[in-house]
């Protein structure tokens, strides 16, 4: 299993974490996704592409700024 921290832009409040974190754990071989929004990032486990992630976040309306 692989667990990555990448830098999310554009979140400002919980409703936007939420929906990173909903969006996120619905890629396929996540098994965990945590977002801090004080520091702007989203810790994913599991098996998957980080392309899947940047598209995840994306459909939350929300920049997938690379690895933290």
């Amino acid at each position: 299993m692989t667990t990555e921290i990448y830098t999310v832009e554009g979140m400002t409040c919980g409703h936007c974490a939420a929906s990173v974190t909903r969006e996120v754990r619905g890629v396929a071989g996540v098994s965990e996704a945590a977002v801090d929004l004080a520091g702007n990032t989203v810790t994913v486990s599991g098996e998957f592409a980080e392309a899947d992630i940047a598209a995840a976040v994306a459909e939350a309306g929300y920049t997938l700024a690379g690895r933290a």
